[in-house]
Protein backbone atom coordinates (compact mmCIF):
# COMPACT_ATOMS: atom_id res chain seq x y z
CA UNK A 1 0.00 0.00 0.00
CA UNK A 2 1.63 3.23 -1.17
CA UNK A 3 1.22 6.48 0.76
CA UNK A 4 -0.14 8.07 -2.41
CA UNK A 5 -2.93 5.53 -2.94
CA UNK A 6 -6.54 6.68 -2.32
CA UNK A 7 -7.05 3.58 -0.15
CA UNK A 8 -4.30 4.78 2.18
CA UNK A 9 -5.19 8.47 2.12
CA UNK A 10 -8.96 8.20 2.48
CA UNK A 11 -9.47 4.93 4.36
CA UNK A 12 -6.48 3.41 6.12
CA UNK A 13 -4.91 6.59 7.53
CA UNK A 14 -8.05 8.44 8.78
CA UNK A 15 -9.52 5.29 10.34
CA UNK A 16 -6.21 4.48 12.03
CA UNK A 17 -5.76 8.03 13.33
CA UNK A 18 -9.26 8.05 14.76
CA UNK A 19 -8.82 4.67 16.43
CA UNK A 20 -5.34 5.60 17.68
CA UNK A 21 -6.41 8.71 19.53
CA UNK A 22 -9.30 6.81 21.08
CA UNK A 23 -6.94 4.11 22.35
CA UNK A 24 -4.54 6.75 23.68
CA UNK A 25 -6.99 7.06 26.55
CA UNK A 26 -5.81 3.54 27.40
CA UNK A 27 -2.15 3.93 26.48
CA UNK A 28 -1.23 0.24 26.62
CA UNK A 29 -3.43 -0.46 23.60
CA UNK A 30 -1.85 2.18 21.33
CA UNK A 31 1.16 0.06 20.39
CA UNK A 32 -1.04 -2.98 19.82
CA UNK A 33 -3.18 -0.95 17.44
CA UNK A 34 -0.17 0.36 15.52
CA UNK A 35 1.28 -3.15 15.32
CA UNK A 36 -1.92 -4.67 13.94
CA UNK A 37 -2.26 -1.76 11.49
CA UNK A 38 1.35 -2.23 10.37
CA UNK A 39 0.78 -5.94 9.75
CA UNK A 40 -2.30 -5.14 7.66
CA UNK A 41 -0.38 -2.42 5.82
CA UNK A 42 2.40 -4.85 4.91
CA UNK A 43 0.01 -7.70 4.08
CA UNK A 44 -1.78 -5.50 1.52
CA UNK A 45 1.30 -5.61 -0.71
CA UNK A 46 3.43 -8.34 0.87
CA UNK A 47 0.82 -11.10 0.80
CA UNK A 48 2.31 -14.41 1.86
CA UNK A 49 5.63 -12.78 2.67
CA UNK A 50 3.97 -11.31 5.77
CA UNK A 51 4.78 -14.60 7.49
CA UNK A 52 8.43 -14.20 6.54
CA UNK A 53 8.42 -10.73 8.06
CA UNK A 54 6.79 -11.97 11.28
CA UNK A 55 9.27 -14.84 11.44
CA UNK A 56 12.16 -12.40 11.03
CA UNK A 57 10.77 -10.27 13.85
CA UNK A 58 10.46 -13.25 16.19
CA UNK A 59 13.96 -14.46 15.31
CA UNK A 60 15.63 -11.09 15.92
CA UNK A 61 13.63 -10.50 19.09
CA UNK A 62 15.03 -13.67 20.61
CA UNK A 63 18.53 -13.25 19.19
CA UNK A 64 18.82 -9.83 20.83
CA UNK A 65 17.83 -11.37 24.16
CA UNK A 66 20.32 -14.22 23.67
CA UNK A 67 23.08 -11.72 22.83
CA UNK A 68 22.27 -9.75 25.97
CA UNK A 69 22.41 -12.90 28.11
CA UNK A 70 25.55 -14.22 26.44
CA UNK A 71 27.41 -10.98 27.20
CA UNK A 72 27.05 -11.78 30.89
CA UNK A 73 28.66 -15.19 30.37
CA UNK A 74 31.54 -14.47 27.99
CA UNK A 75 32.38 -12.06 25.15
CA UNK A 76 33.20 -14.99 22.88
CA UNK A 77 29.76 -16.52 23.27
CA UNK A 78 28.12 -13.15 22.65
CA UNK A 79 30.14 -12.72 19.45
CA UNK A 80 29.07 -16.17 18.25
CA UNK A 81 25.39 -15.39 18.86
CA UNK A 82 25.80 -12.01 17.15
CA UNK A 83 27.52 -13.59 14.15
CA UNK A 84 24.73 -16.18 13.87
CA UNK A 85 22.08 -13.43 13.95
CA UNK A 86 23.82 -11.29 11.31
CA UNK A 87 24.55 -14.27 9.07
CA UNK A 88 20.96 -15.50 9.24
CA UNK A 89 19.58 -12.10 8.32
CA UNK A 90 22.02 -11.74 5.44
CA UNK A 91 21.32 -15.25 4.12
CA UNK A 92 17.60 -14.51 3.94
CA UNK A 93 18.29 -11.17 2.22
CA UNK A 94 20.76 -12.78 -0.20
CA UNK A 95 18.37 -15.54 -1.17
CA UNK A 96 15.36 -13.40 -1.91
CA UNK A 97 17.15 -10.39 -3.39
CA UNK A 98 20.24 -11.84 -5.08
CA UNK A 99 19.62 -15.53 -5.84
CA UNK A 100 18.42 -14.85 -9.39
CA UNK A 101 21.22 -12.32 -9.97
CA UNK A 102 23.93 -14.79 -9.02
CA UNK A 103 22.20 -17.67 -10.82
CA UNK A 104 21.92 -15.66 -14.05
CA UNK A 105 25.58 -14.65 -13.92
CA UNK A 106 26.67 -18.20 -13.13
CA UNK A 107 24.62 -19.45 -16.08
CA UNK A 108 26.31 -16.87 -18.34
CA UNK A 109 29.77 -17.98 -17.19
CA UNK A 110 28.92 -21.65 -17.64
CA UNK A 111 27.52 -20.94 -21.11
CA UNK A 112 30.88 -19.43 -22.12
CA UNK A 113 32.50 -22.65 -20.97
CA UNK A 114 30.09 -24.70 -23.09
CA UNK A 115 28.13 -26.17 -20.23
CA UNK A 116 25.09 -25.36 -18.15
CA UNK A 117 24.02 -25.56 -14.54
CA UNK A 118 20.72 -26.27 -12.80
CA UNK A 119 17.98 -23.77 -13.60
CA UNK A 120 16.60 -21.59 -10.82
CA UNK A 121 13.02 -20.43 -10.96
CA UNK A 122 12.04 -16.83 -10.39
CA UNK A 123 12.56 -15.90 -6.73
CA UNK A 124 10.06 -13.23 -5.73
CA UNK A 125 11.32 -10.26 -3.72
CA UNK A 126 9.50 -9.44 -0.46
CA UNK A 127 8.58 -5.77 -0.17
CA UNK A 128 10.89 -3.76 2.08
CA UNK A 129 13.24 -6.66 2.87
CA UNK A 130 16.35 -4.46 2.51
CA UNK A 131 15.05 -1.94 5.03
CA UNK A 132 13.81 -4.31 7.70
CA UNK A 133 16.96 -6.45 7.38
CA UNK A 134 19.13 -3.41 8.10
CA UNK A 135 16.84 -2.44 10.99
CA UNK A 136 17.14 -5.94 12.46
CA UNK A 137 20.92 -6.09 12.11
CA UNK A 138 21.44 -2.67 13.68
CA UNK A 139 19.15 -3.65 16.59
CA UNK A 140 21.08 -6.82 17.45
CA UNK A 141 24.46 -5.11 16.96
CA UNK A 142 23.46 -2.19 19.21
CA UNK A 143 22.45 -4.65 21.93
CA UNK A 144 25.82 -6.39 21.58
CA UNK A 145 27.70 -3.09 21.76
CA UNK A 146 25.75 -1.98 24.80
CA UNK A 147 24.21 0.98 22.94
CA UNK A 148 20.74 -0.48 23.56
CA UNK A 149 19.07 -2.92 25.92
CA UNK A 150 17.34 -5.98 24.51
CA UNK A 151 13.63 -5.26 24.37
CA UNK A 152 11.68 -7.68 26.56
CA UNK A 153 8.29 -6.69 25.20
CA UNK A 154 7.59 -8.56 21.93
CA UNK A 155 5.05 -5.88 20.99
CA UNK A 156 7.62 -3.06 21.30
CA UNK A 157 10.27 -5.05 19.42
CA UNK A 158 7.84 -5.97 16.65
CA UNK A 159 6.60 -2.40 16.35
CA UNK A 160 10.15 -1.11 15.93
CA UNK A 161 10.77 -3.47 13.01
CA UNK A 162 7.29 -3.26 11.48
CA UNK A 163 6.15 0.34 12.09
CA UNK A 164 4.41 1.13 8.81
CA UNK A 165 5.58 4.74 8.11
CA UNK A 166 9.23 3.67 7.69
CA UNK A 167 8.70 0.04 6.68
CA UNK A 168 8.92 0.27 2.89
CA UNK A 169 11.19 3.21 2.06
CA UNK A 170 12.87 4.34 5.27
CA UNK A 171 14.41 6.30 6.78
CA UNK A 172 16.51 3.63 8.50
CA UNK A 173 15.95 4.16 12.21
CA UNK A 174 18.24 2.94 15.00
CA UNK A 175 16.50 1.14 17.83
CA UNK A 176 18.44 3.13 20.44
CA UNK A 177 16.98 6.35 19.00
CA UNK A 178 13.38 5.20 19.23
CA UNK A 179 13.32 2.84 22.24
CA UNK A 180 12.05 5.47 24.68
CA UNK A 181 9.37 6.54 22.18
CA UNK A 182 8.09 2.97 21.98
CA UNK A 183 7.65 2.94 25.75
CA UNK A 184 6.05 6.37 26.10
CA UNK A 185 5.24 9.25 23.79
CA UNK A 186 2.99 12.28 23.77
CA UNK A 187 1.40 13.78 20.66
CA UNK A 188 0.99 17.51 21.09
CA UNK A 189 -1.16 19.61 18.79
CA UNK A 190 2.01 21.22 17.40
CA UNK A 191 3.47 17.79 16.67
CA UNK A 192 0.32 16.66 14.92
CA UNK A 193 0.11 19.82 12.81
CA UNK A 194 3.79 19.52 11.92
CA UNK A 195 3.22 15.89 10.94
CA UNK A 196 0.36 16.82 8.62
CA UNK A 197 2.36 19.63 7.07
CA UNK A 198 5.39 17.41 6.52
CA UNK A 199 3.26 14.64 5.03
CA UNK A 200 1.59 17.07 2.62
CA UNK A 201 5.01 18.41 1.55
CA UNK A 202 6.19 14.87 0.82
CA UNK A 203 2.97 14.02 -1.01
CA UNK A 204 3.40 17.14 -3.15
CA UNK A 205 6.99 16.22 -3.94
CA UNK A 206 5.95 12.78 -5.08
CA UNK A 207 2.75 13.59 -6.98
CA UNK A 208 3.38 17.10 -8.31
CA UNK A 209 7.07 16.85 -9.18
CA UNK A 210 8.46 13.28 -9.21
CA UNK A 211 5.52 11.70 -11.03
CA UNK A 212 5.36 14.52 -13.59
CA UNK A 213 9.06 14.55 -14.56
CA UNK A 214 9.07 10.74 -14.59
CA UNK A 215 7.00 10.76 -17.79
CA UNK A 216 9.63 12.39 -20.06
CA UNK A 217 12.43 10.53 -18.25
CA UNK A 218 10.76 7.18 -18.98
CA UNK A 219 9.99 8.17 -22.56
CA UNK A 220 13.52 9.32 -23.39
CA UNK A 221 15.24 6.38 -21.69
CA UNK A 222 12.97 4.07 -23.69
CA UNK A 223 14.18 5.50 -27.02
CA UNK A 224 16.32 3.07 -29.05
CA UNK A 225 20.00 4.13 -29.41
CA UNK A 226 19.54 4.95 -33.10
CA UNK A 227 16.81 7.46 -32.19
CA UNK A 228 18.63 9.23 -29.34
CA UNK A 229 20.66 12.41 -29.62
CA UNK A 230 22.50 14.59 -27.11
CA UNK A 231 19.86 17.19 -26.17
CA UNK A 232 17.28 14.46 -25.57
CA UNK A 233 19.71 12.45 -23.47
CA UNK A 234 20.51 15.46 -21.28
CA UNK A 235 16.82 16.31 -20.93
CA UNK A 236 16.10 12.73 -19.88
CA UNK A 237 18.78 12.59 -17.22
CA UNK A 238 17.91 16.04 -15.83
CA UNK A 239 14.30 14.89 -15.45
CA UNK A 240 15.41 11.66 -13.81
CA UNK A 241 17.76 13.54 -11.47
CA UNK A 242 14.78 15.52 -10.24
CA UNK A 243 12.51 12.48 -10.20
CA UNK A 244 14.70 10.29 -8.00
CA UNK A 245 15.35 13.05 -5.48
CA UNK A 246 11.75 14.12 -5.09
CA UNK A 247 10.60 10.51 -5.07
CA UNK A 248 13.01 9.39 -2.33
CA UNK A 249 12.85 12.56 -0.25
CA UNK A 250 9.09 12.79 -0.73
CA UNK A 251 8.58 9.34 0.78
CA UNK A 252 10.98 10.24 3.61
CA UNK A 253 8.98 13.40 4.30
CA UNK A 254 5.75 11.44 4.35
CA UNK A 255 7.27 8.86 6.71
CA UNK A 256 8.58 11.57 9.04
CA UNK A 257 5.22 13.31 9.00
CA UNK A 258 3.27 10.11 9.67
CA UNK A 259 5.63 9.22 12.48
CA UNK A 260 5.13 12.62 14.11
CA UNK A 261 1.33 12.24 13.92
CA UNK A 262 1.68 9.13 16.08
CA UNK A 263 4.24 10.64 18.44
CA UNK A 264 7.48 9.35 16.87
CA UNK A 265 10.40 11.56 15.86
CA UNK A 266 12.32 10.06 12.95
CA UNK A 267 15.72 11.31 11.75
CA UNK A 268 16.05 13.53 8.70
CA UNK A 269 17.04 11.67 5.57
CA UNK A 270 17.83 14.36 2.97
CA UNK A 271 19.34 17.81 3.31
CA UNK A 272 19.40 19.45 -0.14
CA UNK A 273 22.02 17.08 -1.62
CA UNK A 274 22.09 18.82 -5.00
CA UNK A 275 23.58 21.99 -3.52
CA UNK A 276 26.73 20.06 -2.54
CA UNK A 277 30.01 20.90 -4.24
CA UNK A 278 31.79 17.55 -3.77
CA UNK A 279 30.85 13.89 -3.74
CA UNK A 280 31.86 13.71 -0.09
CA UNK A 281 29.40 16.46 0.78
CA UNK A 282 26.73 14.91 -1.43
CA UNK A 283 26.81 11.73 0.66
CA UNK A 284 26.55 13.75 3.85
CA UNK A 285 23.25 15.10 2.48
CA UNK A 286 21.79 12.21 0.44
CA UNK A 287 19.88 9.35 2.15
CA UNK A 288 21.64 10.20 5.40
CA UNK A 289 20.18 7.33 7.41
CA UNK A 290 21.58 4.82 4.90
CA UNK A 291 24.97 6.57 4.73
CA UNK A 292 25.28 6.62 8.51
CA UNK A 293 24.22 2.96 8.70
CA UNK A 294 27.01 1.88 6.34
CA UNK A 295 29.44 4.14 8.20
CA UNK A 296 28.65 2.80 11.67
CA UNK A 297 28.08 -0.87 10.90
CA UNK A 298 30.55 -1.48 8.06
CA UNK A 299 33.01 1.34 7.36
CA UNK A 300 34.08 1.93 10.99
CA UNK A 301 34.35 -1.81 11.85
CA UNK A 302 36.57 -2.22 8.76
CA UNK A 303 38.87 0.44 10.20
CA UNK A 304 37.35 3.54 8.63
CA UNK A 305 39.95 6.22 8.09
CA UNK A 306 41.98 5.20 11.14
CA UNK A 307 44.10 2.82 9.08
CA UNK A 308 46.68 3.19 6.32
CA UNK A 309 45.47 5.34 3.40
CA UNK A 310 45.23 2.43 0.98
CA UNK A 311 43.05 0.55 3.47
CA UNK A 312 40.81 3.59 3.84
CA UNK A 313 40.37 3.63 0.07
CA UNK A 314 39.64 -0.08 0.11
CA UNK A 315 37.04 0.46 2.83
CA UNK A 316 35.34 3.23 0.85
CA UNK A 317 35.14 1.15 -2.32
CA UNK A 318 33.90 -1.88 -0.38
CA UNK A 319 31.19 0.13 1.34
CA UNK A 320 29.94 1.66 -1.89
CA UNK A 321 30.12 -1.63 -3.75
CA UNK A 322 27.75 -3.05 -1.12
CA UNK A 323 25.71 0.16 -1.12
CA UNK A 324 25.14 -0.31 -4.83
CA UNK A 325 24.13 -3.95 -4.37
CA UNK A 326 21.79 -2.95 -1.55
CA UNK A 327 19.85 -0.74 -3.97
CA UNK A 328 19.32 -3.53 -6.48
CA UNK A 329 20.55 -6.86 -7.81
CA UNK A 330 22.12 -5.85 -11.12
CA UNK A 331 25.49 -4.81 -12.50
CA UNK A 332 24.15 -1.31 -13.07
CA UNK A 333 23.80 -0.79 -9.33
CA UNK A 334 27.21 -2.32 -8.70
CA UNK A 335 28.79 0.08 -11.20
CA UNK A 336 26.84 2.99 -9.68
CA UNK A 337 28.18 2.15 -6.22
CA UNK A 338 31.76 1.66 -7.43
CA UNK A 339 31.49 4.90 -9.42
CA UNK A 340 30.65 6.91 -6.31
CA UNK A 341 33.19 5.03 -4.20
CA UNK A 342 35.89 5.78 -6.77
CA UNK A 343 35.11 9.49 -6.73
CA UNK A 344 35.32 9.52 -2.94
CA UNK A 345 38.77 7.97 -3.24
CA UNK A 346 39.78 10.41 -6.00
CA UNK A 347 38.72 13.38 -3.89
CA UNK A 348 40.73 12.05 -0.93
CA UNK A 349 43.77 11.64 -3.19
CA UNK A 350 43.95 15.40 -3.68
CA UNK A 351 41.17 16.41 -6.05
CA UNK A 352 39.24 17.95 -3.14
CA UNK A 353 42.13 20.40 -2.57
CA UNK A 354 42.00 21.36 -6.23
CA UNK A 355 38.24 21.81 -6.04
CA UNK A 356 38.51 24.23 -3.12
CA UNK A 357 40.51 26.60 -5.35
CA UNK A 358 37.73 26.71 -7.95
CA UNK A 359 34.71 29.05 -7.84
CA UNK A 360 31.70 27.61 -6.02
CA UNK A 361 29.74 27.47 -9.28
CA UNK A 362 32.45 25.32 -10.90
CA UNK A 363 32.54 22.94 -7.92
CA UNK A 364 28.77 22.69 -7.99
CA UNK A 365 28.75 21.95 -11.73
CA UNK A 366 31.36 19.22 -11.17
CA UNK A 367 29.15 17.59 -8.53
CA UNK A 368 26.01 17.71 -10.65
CA UNK A 369 27.76 16.18 -13.68
CA UNK A 370 29.21 13.37 -11.56
CA UNK A 371 25.86 12.66 -9.94
CA UNK A 372 23.96 12.71 -13.24
CA UNK A 373 26.46 10.35 -14.85
CA UNK A 374 25.93 8.03 -11.91
CA UNK A 375 22.16 8.28 -12.24
CA UNK A 376 22.41 7.00 -15.82
CA UNK A 377 23.64 3.66 -14.44
CA UNK A 378 20.89 3.77 -11.82
CA UNK A 379 18.11 4.35 -14.38
CA UNK A 380 19.19 2.51 -17.53
CA UNK A 381 17.77 -1.03 -17.97
CA UNK A 382 21.19 -2.64 -18.36
CA UNK A 383 24.88 -1.83 -18.56
CA UNK A 384 25.21 -1.65 -22.38
CA UNK A 385 22.24 0.75 -22.52
CA UNK A 386 23.83 2.94 -19.84
CA UNK A 387 27.12 3.15 -21.75
CA UNK A 388 25.37 4.04 -25.01
CA UNK A 389 23.31 6.69 -23.22
CA UNK A 390 26.46 8.24 -21.72
CA UNK A 391 28.19 8.26 -25.12
CA UNK A 392 25.21 10.12 -26.55
CA UNK A 393 25.21 12.63 -23.68
CA UNK A 394 28.83 13.56 -24.36
CA UNK A 395 28.59 13.75 -28.15
CA UNK A 396 29.82 10.30 -29.16
CA UNK A 397 26.49 8.80 -30.13
CA UNK A 398 25.34 7.99 -33.64
CA UNK A 399 21.61 8.41 -33.30
CA UNK A 400 19.29 10.28 -35.63
CA UNK A 401 16.65 12.85 -34.76
CA UNK A 402 13.85 11.12 -32.78
CA UNK A 403 10.38 11.05 -34.38
CA UNK A 404 8.99 13.38 -31.71
CA UNK A 405 10.28 16.87 -30.99
CA UNK A 406 11.83 17.55 -27.59
CA UNK A 407 8.97 19.91 -26.78
CA UNK A 408 6.63 16.91 -26.97
CA UNK A 409 8.42 15.47 -23.92
CA UNK A 410 9.00 18.77 -22.13
CA UNK A 411 5.42 19.97 -22.08
CA UNK A 412 4.31 23.08 -20.20
CA UNK A 413 3.30 20.90 -17.24
CA UNK A 414 6.71 19.20 -17.21
CA UNK A 415 8.57 22.49 -17.47
CA UNK A 416 6.58 23.89 -14.56
CA UNK A 417 7.35 20.76 -12.48
CA UNK A 418 11.04 21.06 -13.40
CA UNK A 419 11.08 24.71 -12.30
CA UNK A 420 9.44 23.74 -9.02
CA UNK A 421 12.02 20.99 -8.69
CA UNK A 422 14.96 23.32 -9.29
CA UNK A 423 13.64 25.64 -6.57
CA UNK A 424 12.64 22.87 -4.16
CA UNK A 425 16.03 21.17 -4.41
CA UNK A 426 17.62 24.23 -2.78
CA UNK A 427 17.01 26.06 0.53
CA UNK A 428 15.54 29.07 -1.31
CA UNK A 429 12.02 28.64 0.09
CA UNK A 430 12.96 28.61 3.80
CA UNK A 431 15.44 31.44 3.17
CA UNK A 432 12.68 33.58 1.63
CA UNK A 433 10.37 32.67 4.49
CA UNK A 434 12.97 33.81 6.99
CA UNK A 435 13.54 37.09 5.15
CA UNK A 436 9.84 37.75 4.58
CA UNK A 437 8.58 37.12 8.10
CA UNK A 438 11.75 38.26 9.87
CA UNK A 439 11.66 35.16 12.01
CA UNK A 440 14.46 32.64 12.46
CA UNK A 441 13.72 29.38 10.67
CA UNK A 442 14.50 25.96 12.12
CA UNK A 443 16.54 24.89 9.12
CA UNK A 444 16.63 21.26 10.22
CA UNK A 445 12.85 21.16 10.00
CA UNK A 446 12.98 22.30 6.38
CA UNK A 447 15.85 20.00 5.42
CA UNK A 448 13.71 18.04 3.00
CA UNK A 449 11.63 20.85 1.55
Amino acid sequence: MLFTEPTFLFLFLPVLLGAYFVTRVHGRYANWLLLVASVLFYAKGGGGFTWLMLGSIAFNYWMAIFVDRAKRVSPERARLVLAAAIASNLVVLAWFKYANFFADNLAAVLALMGTSGPALGKVLLPIGISFYTFHAISYVVDVYRGDATAQKSPVHAALYLLLFPQLIAGPIIRYKDIAHQLARRVVSLDDFVYGIRRFVIGLGKKVLIANIVAVPADGIFALPPEKLIGPYAWAGIVCYTLQIYFDFSGYSDMAIGLGRMFGFTFPENFRWPYIADSVQEFWRRWHMSLSSWFRDYLYVPLGGNRVAPWKTYRNLVTVFFLCGLWHGASWNFVVWGLFHGSFLVIERLGVSRVLTRLPRSARHLYLLVVVMVGWVFFRAPDLPSALIYLKTMFGFGHGEMPPLRLSWYLTREVRFAMLAGFIGATPIVPWLREKTFRQPVAWQAFAAE
